[in-house]
């Protein structure tokens, strides 16, 4: 006979009383309401089923079900989006129900959610297009890409741009916490870390992926290419009277359009990028660099038009 699996007595009382203790000084400290009933939060996990709806209703033919044909797609877009909508707006009832407890805001959550919600619907054929730009971008920017849907199925920095895209709109509707638990999905499954206030235009492409940081104030204009490591961060926070960090200033970079950063490098601060200008691998920018200029390891700092 098998030998039994061991077991020891633990203390839960103990425990489970040490946790409520620690909870109740974090809520005394943080001046937080104690509340009965549930939860009350947003789910990520919820959040992702939503996303993996949105993505089947946005290319239903790729990234919807295996066994889905074309005189049904409409039906089958139709029934998904219903699905991921109603679930959304629980979920953007939830985020503004918790704000309005927290005293930060004062409008209906019940009211407000449907506006909400009734919105992003309609922006979906909108980032539908902008995405294609993306897939674009990636299919002709680079020359392992044997075709548009391998770029659709596999490419880690298109499958971050469709959380991105989602999530920008949902941070620009007023559900900041949507966004952000929308955008740690893709930063968990592509190590591709995108704030949802970052604004990026069409045409956007990051190569390989891992390791990308963007911002939530930095600005990119179009047909930008990003590749592995990239960092556009912030070089320093601002502190208030009180000492606690000033939330809000812009303090990302701006990268105008058709501007490329190489492997590894780190451009930090509110500088701004000129219109096709280069970045080379592994330098560190906290300066502006002017249209058609380069910046690589080889001059340092050096800028100059591009010959």
């Amino acid at each position: 006979m098998p030998a039994a699996s061991p077991s020891a007595p633990f203390d839960l009382g103990e425990i489970v009383s040490g946790l409520r203790g620690a909870r109740e000084t974090w809520r005394d400290s943080q001046g937080r309401l104690r509340e009965a009933g549930g939860r009350e939060l947003p789910s990520p996990q919820a959040l992702e089923r939503i996303v993996e709806l949105l993505k089947g209703a946005l290319f239903p033919m790729r990234l919807g079900p295996p066994d889905l044909r074309n005189e049904t797609e409409d039906f089958y877009v139709g029934h998904t989006l219903d699905a991921a909508l109603q679930a959304l707006l629980g979920q953007a009832v939830l985020e503004l129900g918790h704000r309005s407890r927290q005293g930060s805001e004062r409008e209906s959550a019940s009211t407000r959610a449907p506006e909400i919600v009734h919105e992003f619907a309609r922006s979906l054929p909108g980032i539908r297009r902008l995405l294609d730009t993306d897939v674009l971008a990636a299919w002709q920017g680079d020359p392992a890409a044997r075709s548009v849907d391998e770029v659709l199925l596999c490419y880690p920095g298109v499958q971050a741009m469709i959380h991105h895209r989602l999530a920008h709109r949902l941070y620009q509707l007023g559900l900041p916490l949507l966004a952000r638990i929308v955008a740690e999905v893709a930063h968990s499954r592509t190590g591709i870390d995108i704030h949802p206030g970052a604004t990026i235009g069409p045409g956007f492409f990051i190569d390989h992926g891992t390791g990308v940081v963007i911002g939530e104030t930095a600005i990119i204009g179009e047909r930008v290419r990003l590749y592995q490591n990239v960092t556009l961060g912030a070089k320093r926070f601002p502190v208030g009277d009180d000492g606690s960090l000033t939330k809000g200033l812009p303090r990302h970079p701006v990268l105008e359009d058709d501007v490329v950063i190489y492997a590894g490098a780190t451009v930090l601060g509110r500088v701004t990028i000129g219109k096709g200008a280069v970045i080379g691998g592994n330098v560190w920018v906290t300066h502006d660099v002017p249209a058609g200029g380069s910046v690589t390891q080889a001059r340092g700092n050096e800028d100059r038009p591009i010959s």
